[in-house]
């Protein structure tokens, strides 16, 4: 056992004179890491890793992330409580690891993050683990100055096997970053497949539904970011999941299939109506995806849209039609005959006097 004096001598984490954001602190310990590991150096690579993490550093004023994120005044209780203290025979070397492990887990670094946020920065998956075993469940999820947890940046960074020891120690997945985004969103926007079976695979329905549902500040679900990035084998995932296939986002009022319309999307369109996807939901404006394909000239995706059986006289709040939106293109005109009386878009017999 190491001298007191010795000891105390490792515990300064925040230093006036430090000029990272904990860089040289987790340097610090991790050199004198029972395991070993290789630390890996330098400011450059932590700068970098923290701008693939971060876009905007506003502070946001709402009120929900102040109720959410613990506070400093009460991370040294809550990581005192839960830590693991060997015993010592003697009390002065006793109460010196004591001091060291409290030092060590309850220093906090000027970006807001704690040591496992730092670790997995870093990429360093074994001591990023270790953290997350000594961490009780609370502290995993400490917010940084961007509101992202460790949850956050492992699944930007796609540390699957991190992302599935977070979830397990219980790892919260509505949480939500300064854009809004869970770590759902993240997975779905960068197209992490494995992150993203690892958060919600063994979650049961009622706690993934609210998650699925989660909007973030763009108002879009982790089921529209799927479709935006054509990430399928995701739309898969979420639809499996129980994903409201006709959840509309927050500013327009599109659904995942607006947005495969808009973005021609045959693949996802199709995997969207073979789910039961509703063809007419209209969106705030009343457009129904009817409308855009044909506002758009594109008539391969109005084929298909009408062949699944999209109502052709749905109005929008213009009192316009599907048909009203044509503007003469030959190939859409010829989905809408003319010499068919419909009412409420079903084709009405005339019976010869």
């Amino acid at each position: 056992m190491a001298s007191a004096e010795d000891a105390n001598g490792k515990v300064n984490l925040l230093e006036d004179n430090r000029i990272d954001s904990g860089v040289e602190s987790f340097q610090y310990f991790t050199k004198d890491d029972p395991y070993n590991n290789p630390v890996r150096d330098s400011t450059s690579e932590s700068s970098e890793a923290r701008d693939k993490c971060s876009s905007n550093t506003e502070e946001r004023l709402d009120s929900a992330y102040g109720s959410s994120s613990l506070t400093v005044e009460n991370f040294s209780e809550i990581l005192i409580e839960g830590c693991n203290i060997s015993e010592s025979e003697d009390d002065s070397a006793k109460n010196t690891e004591l001091e060291h492990k409290e030092n060590l887990l309850t220093n906090i670094t000027e970006d807001g993050d704690t040591l496992l946020h730092l670790a997995i920065i870093h990429e360093d998956e074994h001591f990023a683990h270790q953290l997350i075993q000594l961490f009780p469940k609370d502290v995993l999820d400490i917010q940084n100055n961007l509101y992202q947890t460790p949850l956050h940046l492992a699944t930007y960074l796609n540390l699957s096997s991190v992302v599935r020891d977070l979830v397990e120690s219980g790892a919260s997945l509505e949480l939500q970053d300064q854009e809004g985004n869970t770590p759902l969103h993240m997975a779905c926007e960068q197209g992490w497949v494995e992150c993203a079976t690892e958060m919600i695979r063994n979650v049961s329905s009622s706690k993934l539904a609210p998650v699925l549902e989660s909007q973030n500040w763009r108002g879009l679900t982790s089921l529209h970011l799927a479709t935006v990035n054509r990430q399928h084998r995701l739309m898969k995932l979420l639809m499996k999941k129980g994903a409201d296939l006709n959840i509309q986002e927050g500013t327009s009022g599109k659904t995942p299939l607006h947005m495969a319309v808009e973005l021609h999307d045959i693949v996802s369109m199709t995997l969207l109506l073979n789910k039961g996807a509703d063809v007419d939901v209209p969106m705030f404006n009343g457009c129904t995806p009817l409308h855009l394909a044909v506002g758009r000239q594109d008539a391969a995706i109005a084929n298909l849209l009408c062949q699944s059986g999209a109502d052709k006289m749905l109005r929008n709040i213009e009192d316009e039609t599907a048909l009203d939106l044509a503007g003469g293109n030959d190939d859409i005109l010829a989905l809408f005959p003319f010499d068919d009386i419909q009412i409420q878009g079903r084709s009405v017999v005339r019976v010869p006097f």
